[in-house]
Parts: structure tokens; C-alpha cells; sequence
């Protein structure tokens, strides 16, 4: 059994993130999913992005950080999209991670103030032609970079234009991607943990 964190994305904590956990649970893993946006939820993606440019994306960040703190340091630490910023972070900084799981999004972790830790491995799920990853956006560069750089890390990249494919409550969500990636990350969790 490994423990997970998954960070849920702009929509919020949808029923969707949870059905997903719910996954990784039945295969008998110990799956966390905080809620940083307090209970609310965004039908539309924009609305979501604004909620986090409202309360600010560092306190979206510094919420993961709390959410964490009563938990052991041994986990994998995963994130949908938005959810990839405290995921990063905590991999990045909380000595003792198992390991990182990236789900629709890539930051930099230079941009997060620190180089991926070797010890910890990464797996990235992303969409070719998902316009919140591909250039003008800096995720996809970002993953193959990190990719390139860890010794570690695994990038998966599905071919569609789908950002939250493994989302079922969401109009984004792909099923063949989604059973796809989840098989690759429970495949990841018993590694890992």
C-alpha cells in the first residue's frame, strides 16, 4: 500500500477527483484529497482560474502545504492540473517523499525555487494538443525538460486536445485515456511505495 495526496484541480474538489481517488483506493492504496478551495466548486474552467487568481496561487500553494502537515513525510504527493503547484512544492521541499504524480500540468520546479530532488520519482501525464500545456503555455516544455533532467521520471503523452481527461465530471474527460493513465500510475504506486 502506498499513501497518496491528490491535489484537486481549478474546478475544485469535484465529484470527478474523488471518483478518481476512489480508483486508486479500490486497488488499495491510502488516498488523501484535501480541499483547498474550501468547498466550492467552479462549473466553467475560467471561473475556477479566477477563484485561484483571487485568493492568489501561493496561497493556493500554502494551503497544500498545511493540508499535509499532520501526515507522514513518506507519501506521493500527485496533482490535476492546478493541483500540480502544491505537489511540486512538496516534493521540491518535505524531505521524504516517495515520489510525484503530475496530472494535466507542469510547472518548472526552478520557478517553485528549487531543482527536482534525484531521489524522488516523477510520472507525467499530459495531452499533445491540450492548449493549456502546449506552447503559449510552458507545461509541455517543462515536462520534457524534467523528464530529460530526473533520473527517475517517466512522461506519458496521450495524443487528444482533452486537459482534465481523467476528470469523469468534467466535459474533458476521456475514458480510454483515463483507464490508461490510471494503469500506469497504480503501476508507478506499487514501485514507489
Amino acid at each position: 500500500m502506498t499513501e497518496l495526496v491528490l491535489f484537486h484541480h481549478a474546478h475544485g474538489l469535484t465529484d470527478g477527483v474523488l471518483s478518481f481517488a476512489d480508483t486508486i483506493r479500490s486497488a488499495g492504496h491510502l488516498v488523501h484529497t484535501p480541499d483547498l478551495y474550501d468547498g466550492e466548486r467552479f462549473e466553467e474552467m475560467a471561473d475556477g482560474v479566477g477563484h485561484a487568481e483571487l485568493i492568489g496561487f501561493s496561497t493556493f500553494i500554502e494551503r497544500g502545504l498545511i493540508a499535509v502537515e499532520d501526515l507522514p513525510p513518506d507519501v506521493v504527493y500527485a496533482g490535476m492540473s492546478l493541483g500540480v503547484l502544491p505537489a511540486e512544492m512538496l516534493a521540491l521541499t518535505r524531505p521524504g517523499a516517495r515520489g510525484a504524480v503530475l496530472l494535466s500540468g507542469c510547472a518548472a520546479p526552478e520557478e517553485l525555487g528549487a531543482p527536482w530532488p534525484q531521489a524522488v520519482p516523477l510520472q507525467i501525464h499530459l495531452m499533445d494538443a491540450d492548449e493549456w500545456v502546449v506552447p503559449p503555455n510552458e507545461d509541455l516544455e517543462a515536462a520534457r525538460a524534467l523528464q530529460a533532467g530526473t533520473e527517475d521520471a517517466e512522461l506519458f503523452i496521450y495524443s487528444g486536445d482533452r486537459h482534465l481527461f481523467a476528470d469523469v465530471s468534467t466535459a474533458h474527460y476521456d475514458a480510454d485515456a483515463a483507464v490508461l493513465l490510471t494503469s500506469r500510475l497504480l503501476e508507478f504506486l506499487g514501485r514507489v511505495g
